[in-house]
């Protein structure tokens, strides 16, 4: 599978996890942009949604994301986010 149909596949299943561990309506969440803010921006993406959204990370995608492997900046907009279990799925 190439680069950008794997982020196609990545990119609703992300959006799906973001509304599960965010209660978003979906009409908010298909209104994410890349650049989007996220901690900090949206009331919902607290320290304790990043926590749930690492787990649901793992489960969602079958994978154990290690502590050296996230950083704040991974947060900061939807953009980051989707590099970042990008990133991590490909190890």
């Amino acid at each position: 599978m190439n680069a950008a149909r794997a982020q196609q596949d990545l990119d609703p299943a992300l959006r799906g996890l973001l509304a599960d561990v965010l209660g978003l309506p979906a009409d908010r969440v298909a209104a994410l942009t890349r650049d989007l803010e996220l901690f900090g921006a949206l009331p919902e993406f607290d320290s304790m949604a990043v926590a749930n959204l690492l787990t649901g990370i793992e489960d969602r995608f079958h994978l154990t994301i290690e502590d050296d492997e996230v950083e704040a900046e991974d947060f900061l907009t939807y953009g980051s986010l989707l590099a970042f279990v990008e990133r991590v799925r490909g190890r």
